[in-house]
């Protein structure tokens, strides 16, 4: 089975277009470290990851195996085939220098954030800010209370866990390798994690 993989720095973004049946596997190599994920059908943009659509048809707003990531069109995308961590968000969202500066105060404007890597990645494929939708945070616990409230806590991830997902169709993916160090989705520390791109096994 040939494979490339790619190690994604530290609040670095990478992006690469999936085939269909080709698995993406997703490696948090030193734990904690939450990945921001869109995806998009490499053959028309304007078909994307629909967060109301994934999160309605599977009854459930946590990711694990045999989740299936649909599409503004309910199309799948990519499917999830293995998941050694448990659970993954899809409500909290990808960080933004906005949200910091309401979040943690104006000082943080500066800081950088998943939209600017989500923008500037994006913008190599020719997409724009009015691309960009609700995205997928791997590994990130955001815990949904009896009364609706969520928060961004520890996470429950370690060295070595991995996701892989399996392209229904011919797929355009965009990851930011959240740089946020105000809370506690990166451990306060982002760290590198590594991008997998090899063919399904055939029995």
């Amino acid at each position: 089975m040939t494979a490339t993989t790619a190690l994604v720095p530290a609040r670095a973004a990478w992006s690469a277009v999936v085939r269909r049946g080709e698995l993406l596997t997703l490696t948090d190599l030193h734990g904690n470290q939450a990945v921001d994920f869109l995806v998009y059908d490499a053959h028309d943009t304007a078909v994307r990851y629909s967060a109301p659509d994934t999160v309605h048809a599977q009854g459930n707003i946590f990711l694990t195996t045999g989740s299936v990531l649909l599409s503004n069109e309910h199309t799948p995308l990519m499917t999830v085939t293995e998941d050694t961590c448990g659970r993954h968000d899809t409500v909290g969202g990808a960080c933004s220098k906005e949200s910091n500066t309401l979040r943690y105060g104006h000082h943080t404007y500066a800081q950088h954030a998943c939209v600017d890597n989500f923008l500037a990645e994006g913008a190599r494929h020719g997409l724009t800010k009015r691309d960009l939708v609700s995205n997928i945070n791997w590994y990130m616990n955001v815990p949904v209370e009896k009364d609706g409230t969520l928060g961004i806590v520890d996470g429950i991830s370690a060295p070595g866990l991995r996701v892989t997902l399996r392209a229904e169709t011919d797929v355009l993916v965009l990851v930011s390798n959240c740089p946020q160090i105000n809370n506690p989705c990166n451990g306060f520390e982002p760290t590198a994690v590594e991008m997998t791109i090899s063919e399904a096994t055939r029995s």
